[in-house]
């Protein structure tokens, strides 16, 4: 598998984090964490599977993904390419009408937000362009085309920071209570604009902060406590959620991609 990471221009900088794309000669299963942005997805060749409960399940030439706790597994075909589109926190809000939370944990067609035949047309380009630079700044393009009279919400903005310094440790109310804003408020603005409500988009986070981890230095008791989890059962099962795969076995061979591993 090759995998390259490409920056956006500094027109969609503000709502775009990076391009990735991940192209397979051969085939194989690839198991991708879940993370906190949404994700746009454009097969220019090949054939890409979800493998939810050991079925296989084709995906679309273009899709949408909403925010997951959940790990995803794929099945390339051998000779695929993958271009990604990874989305800022709350950047999707951009390009989007839909509130976002109805794609949580579901992958749907891009043809249900993008025109049919404007999508047919980027397919076709992408497929026909002769390197990745090509396919990059076709991208550019149909992303501009697409982006919405948008402004940024600030509170929410400000929410996303206030819960990344806490790696997801905070009580939502509190949150509320420090932005102004009654809880009820606050969570209908967030799960409309970051795809998730606060207190699973911090859940998100809390965990990929434990997987981030790269040397296991302390007992398993100690990180799930650190990450504010006084129930050991309760962390093992969200933790082989996000992972598919028990602490203990994930920190021995920590093997499954981190797309932020792409993101230096």
């Amino acid at each position: 598998m090759n995998i390259e990471s490409h920056p956006p221009g500094a027109l969609l900088k503000p709502f775009i984090l990076t391009y990735i794309i991940v192209e397979s000669k051969d085939e194989l299963i690839n198991k991708v964490l879940p993370d906190t942005f949404l994700v746009m997805a454009f097969r220019y060749k090949g054939r890409i599977s979800l493998l939810p409960d050991n079925k296989k399940k084709d995906l679309p030439s273009s899709s949408v993904s909403g925010l997951r706790k959940s790990l995803r597994i794929f099945n390339y075909s051998g000779d695929t390419g993958n271009l990604l589109v990874l989305f800022k926190e709350a950047g999707a809000a951009a390009f989007f009408k839909a509130p976002l939370q109805e794609l949580f944990e579901d992958t749907v067609s891009l043809d249900n937000f993008i025109n049919h035949q404007r999508l047919s047309i980027i397919e076709e380009q992408l497929a026909e362009a002769k390197n990745n630079a090509q396919r990059i700044d076709l991208i550019e393009k149909f992303l501009l085309s697409e982006l919405h009279n948008h402004q940024p919400d600030k509170l929410i903005l400000a929410a996303l920071q206030k819960i990344h310094l806490a790696k997801g440790i905070i009580k939502i109310k509190d949150l509320a209570d420090t932005l102004y804003i009654s809880q009820d408020a606050f969570e209908k603005r967030f799960r409309r604009v970051v795809g998730t409500s606060p207190k699973q988009f911090s859940s998100i986070l809390r965990m990929r902060s434990i997987t981030n981890i790269r040397q296991q230095k302390h007992t398993l008791t100690k990180i799930a406590f650190d990450a504010g989890y006084f129930d050991q059962p309760h962390f093992n099962k969200d933790f082989r959620l996000f992972t598919g795969q028990t602490p203990t076995d994930f920190f021995k061979l920590p093997s499954i991609l981190q797309i932020n591993d792409f993101l230096q």
